[in-house]
């Protein structure tokens, strides 16, 4: 059976957050339904990301996440999420598939 209440949860949640990706582990799948199923957000700090970190995204490769880092390696943080963009093999198409999955977090001051 059904919880309807947990149904209509996730649909507020995708209705007022679409830009969060949640992805429901193995105890979501009905393996003890008593629990109410662990979420994760699925985003990466484009500033903090490894190689292996962007490959885990839709449409990133090996290749393109080398560019990725390279390019913030040489010019230094990205200040929000379009700065992809100027980095070649990302285009208006690929990015909207990224945005969901990429997030710039606020440096802290010192």
């Amino acid at each position: 059976m059904k919880k309807p209440g947990f149904v209509w949860a996730i649909i507020i949640a995708f209705t007022f957050f679409p830009h969060i990706a949640i992805v429901l582990t193995d105890s979501a799948r009905g393996e003890n339904r008593n629990k109410l199923p662990e979420l994760k957000l699925a985003s990466v700090d484009i500033n903090q990301a490894s190689e292996k970190d962007f490959t885990k995204l839709p449409g990133v490769g090996p290749e393109l996440a080398k560019r990725i880092v390279a390019y913030r390696t040489k010019h230094g943080r990205f200040r929000r999420v379009e700065d992809l963009l100027v980095i070649r093999g990302i285009g208006r198409k690929k990015w909207k598939t990224l945005k969901p999955y990429v997030r710039v977090e606020q440096q802290a001051r010192e």
